[in-house]
């Protein structure tokens, strides 16, 4: 085992709407956790585009990182991210142009090549279907245009945007992005919280053959992990079976809101989905005070990652708040 380093930690929310609530609460519980990730200082927090998901109310993305900038005071906030195919490179430049022109030197922009949805919705948000994940490199090199300071006779920049050269990173759960990250010298940000099975060699990948660039001139990895931390081992687990249950959810067929956590989970799952979940999300830390602090422990000495983002799929906004605060004292204390 290598020596352990010390990571930043950050959180990535889902704004996640939970069974007998709504989106406007979904947003006031982000808010408020953003402020208590900015006040135990953890480095950024993102939030995801997702679409017709009635369980996720930060769809539009940039509406809800402008929100919660504007209630913070210290912390970055980003998108984790941005799923590039569904938008115009220009678009997006100006919308975080204009969100780094608010909030200077606290807007991420994190980037993904996925819908974000169905294909159904995916045709809805786009219209021109030709707009897909193959013209995601040639799309980030536009982006990375835009924010870049606008030379005489440009026909199109980005205003606000150009010159202010917003960070891009690019997020992933397989080797893709991994490799184009590399090659464009940008950070890259793994999603082992729901597809950990790539991890290793994308990261391998990413280290490999990274070439240095304006923006960054050596790698720069972040996992995410699905972390619930909680006063006592049962506990944790008790909430984390909200988390199973959504994961199971849509493997049938039915995403919905965040359902209340269950005393059994073996009593509501087959076996044959328990195995599923239980392969999709080993990565997930769960645990006590002391669990969850010796396997980040073994986590960070293993991967070396320079940032970890943790995140939680909990009904309860307390566990929550609580999970955030055992991890910032864990982080502390490495």
């Amino acid at each position: 085992m290598t020596q352990m380093t010390k990571p930043l930690f950050s959180v990535l929310d889902l704004s996640r709407v939970i069974q007998g609530a709504c989106a406007a609460d979904a947003l006031h519980d982000s808010l408020a956790l953003a402020q208590l990730a900015d006040r135990l200082g953890y480095e950024r927090i993102w939030f995801a585009e997702h679409h017709n998901m009635v369980g996720v109310a930060s769809a539009a993305t940039c509406v809800v990182v402008g929100y919660v900038a504007g209630g913070t005071q210290r912390i970055r906030v980003g998108s984790g991210g941005v799923m590039l195919p569904n938008h115009a490179p220009l678009v997006i430049a100006e919308q975080f142009g204009t969100l780094a022109s608010l909030y200077p030197d606290r807007i991420d922009l994190g980037l993904g090549r996925a819908p974000g949805t169905d294909m159904p919705t995916a045709r809805a948000l786009r219209r021109d279907m030709s707009m897909t994940a193959d013209n995601f490199p040639q799309d980030v090199l536009e982006l990375q245009h835009y924010f870049e300071p606008a030379k005489p006779g440009q026909q199109i920049r980005a205003v606000p945007g150009a010159g202010l050269r917003v960070p891009i990173w690019l997020l992933g759960s397989s080797t893709y992005s991994a490799q184009l990250a590399a090659q464009l010298g940008l950070p890259f940000g793994f999603a082992a919280h729901f597809a950990p099975d790539d991890m290793e060699n994308a990261l391998y990948l990413y280290h490999a053959h990274f070439k240095p660039s304006k923006q960054l001139d050596a790698p720069y990895a972040m996992v995410c992990l699905n972390v619930v931390a909680a006063d006592t081992e049962e506990e944790a687990k008790y909430h984390f079976s909200s988390h199973q249950q959504v994961f199971v959810n849509m493997r049938r067929g039915r995403p919905g809101e965040i359902p209340p956590p269950v005393p059994d989970i073996d009593a509501w799952w087959s076996p044959e989905e328990k195995a599923m979940a239980t392969h999709m999300l080993r990565a997930a830390i769960v645990g006590s005070v002391a669990t969850v602090e010796a396997k980040l422990k073994d986590f960070i000495a293993k991967h070396q990652p320079k940032e970890i983002m943790v995140t939680s799929l909990v009904y309860d906004q307390a566990t929550r708040l609580r999970s955030l605060e055992i991890v910032a004292g864990i982080r502390d204390s490495l």
